[in-house]
């Protein structure tokens, strides 16, 4: 049984988001470890996803000077 690829290819830098939390703001993927991915969230702080579970969204990343909605 072949194992589920990483969604859209993603990669430690990547910025992403939850689908199931948007309250949690934009995250950039810290590390990844197997399906175990490490994002730190804007509203959420550092966050342990399982990839094999929850699909994350790429997401574009800030652009520099524009408020990200503090």
């Amino acid at each position: 049984m072949r194992e589920k690829p990483s969604p859209s290819a993603l990669s430690p830098g990547d910025f992403v988001r939850h689908p199931g939390r948007p309250d949690w703001g934009l995250g950039q993927i810290q590390s990844m470890i197997g399906p175990r991915i490490t994002v730190n969230f804007e509203n959420a702080g550092k966050v342990l996803i399982d990839g094999s579970v929850i699909e994350l969204e790429p997401a574009e990343p800030p652009r520099p000077g524009v408020p990200q909605g503090y």
